[in-house]
């Protein structure tokens, strides 16, 4: 099952030449969903490929720099023809302002929209994976992180050992695999821990959204394959990141050190950076080597653990 993120847009606030304001693509095997629409999000989508059967999007808070795409974009949709129906997800007392912004400039609904707010730690429970939004602190607002998290998955079954044993290839194997003991015509039983590994976790994909360093980010964040954590300024503006209710590149790499995350992403990009980001490139990396900052149009493969490759 493939997992991937594509930067739609890594500015803080406002556009830049080089960067758009906030918006990740999601793929997860057929699925594909949005955290956050800013500004010209659906213009980003077609420059970098991303289909527009998206289901759901998922914003992190209610600040324009991040849902101001959405009534464009929702507007294209219907100008395609688009009947199939759409959820959008907000934190809570988020639905108003969504409404407003859906219906923004035209009173007509072309298709059905959902609108759900999130409860910070009450995951939404799908096929293999959950979401889980997150509580955040960005200076007051109500704003959320999201974290994917997929259920753990089978040990690897050995099928070599199976033939060896006489098992016949087809059902049994499959019931093995999944943990049933099975009695073979000969009377023997056979057991999984016989033919089955160690179960193997699953991914891990945390989104901070606009937030300030928090404990409640590490404590989700322990372990994942990727976190993706704003980090606006460099050091030199850190009075105006707690101001702001942002993070530095600093700041942000020592929640990923501490969480012992795999990857470190940093986007949500101050515009005084927008050219040149070796310096919070730099200051991240002091803390966890290997920190990168997204650029626009860049995709990540989040591979298994056993996996072969990590970057598309």
């Amino acid at each position: 099952m493939d997992l991937s993120v594509r930067f739609l847009g890594t500015s803080a606030s406002r556009p830049t030449v080089e960067r758009n304001v906030t918006s990740l693509a999601v793929r997860r095997g057929g699925e594909t969903f949005l955290f956050d629409c800013g500004e010209g999000t659906q213009r980003q989508m077609m420059r970098y490929g991303v289909s527009f059967n998206v289901g759901e999007i998922f914003f992190t808070h209610m600040h324009a720099d991040h849902i101001l795409g959405v009534t464009g974009l929702v507007r294209t949709m219907a100008l395609q023809g688009r009947t199939d129906p759409m959820t959008l997800f907000g934190p809570p007392k988020s639905e108003r302002l969504l409404r407003q912004a859906v219906t923004l400039g035209s009173d007509k609904q072309h298709f059905p929209i959902n609108y759900v707010e999130m409860t910070p730690g009450e995951p939404l429970v799908r096929q293999g994976y959950s979401i889980v939004p997150f509580s955040v602190d960005h200076g007051g607002a109500a704003a959320l992180g999201l974290a994917i998290i997929e259920l753990p998955r089978l040990g690897r079954f050995n099928p070599d050992l199976a033939r060896e044993m006489g098992i016949p290839e087809g059902p049994l194997w499959g019931q093995i695999h999944k943990g049933q003991a099975v009695t073979l015509p000969d009377g023997r039983v056979v057991h999984p821990s016989e033919l089955v590994g160690p179960t193997r976790s699953g991914r891990k994909l945390v989104f901070t959204g606009d937030a300030r360093p928090s404990e409640t980010t590490i404590e989700i964040a322990v372990g994942a394959d990727i976190l993706i954590h704003e980090a606006t300024f460099a050091d030199e503006e850190a009075p105006l990141a707690i101001e702001t209710g942002h993070s530095t590149a600093r700041e942000a790499a020592t929640v990923a050190d501490r969480a012992r995350v795999k990857r470190l992403v940093l986007t949500h990009i101050s515009s005084r950076y927008s050219r040149d980001v070796q310096e919070l490139a730099a200051e991240a990396r002091e803390v966890f080597p290997g920190a990168v900052v997204a650029r626009d149009g860049m995709e990540l493969v989040i591979p298994f653990d056993d996996a072969d490759t990590l970057e598309g």
